[in-house]
C-alpha cells in the first residue's frame, strides 16, 4: 500500500514533469470516462473491474488537482460540511417515511 507522502511526492512529479495544464485535461478526460462507466451501469451492463479502475483514476486526479490548486484543508472541510448536510437530510427523511 502506497502511503500519502509517497502519494503527494508523486503527484507532485507528475504535475512538474507534465505541466498542471496537462493533468488537468488528464482530470476531465478520467471524469468522463467514469461518467462513461456510471451509464452503462444505469443501463444494467456493470462491469465492476472497470467501475473500480475508473473510481480509482478519478480519485487520483481529484488528488492531484487539490495539490495543484493547494486545496487540501479547504476541500477537507467543505467535505465536513457536507456530509454533515447529508447526514441531516438522510435524517430527516427517515422521519418523513415513518410519519407516513
Amino acid at each position: 500500500m502506497i502511503d500519502t507522502e509517497t502519494r503527494k511526492e508523486v503527484y507532485k512529479r507528475a504535475i512538474e514533469t507534465f505541466g498542471a495544464d496537462i493533468q488537468l485535461a488528464v482530470a476531465l478526460e478520467e471524469l468522463s470516462e467514469l461518467q462513461k462507466e456510471i451509464c452503462k451501469c444505469m443501463r444494467g451492463n456493470i462491469n465492476l473491474e472497470h467501475m473500480a479502475e475508473e473510481i480509482a483514476d478519478v480519485l487520483i486526479m481529484v488528488e492531484q488537482l487539490q495539490q495543484i490548486f493547494m486545496l487540501q484543508d479547504p476541500v477537507s472541510d467543505q467535505m465536513d460540511k457536507k456530509i454533515a448536510r447529508l447526514a441531516f437530510r438522510i435524517e430527516k427523511y427517515k422521519l418523513r417515511g415513518m410519519q407516513s
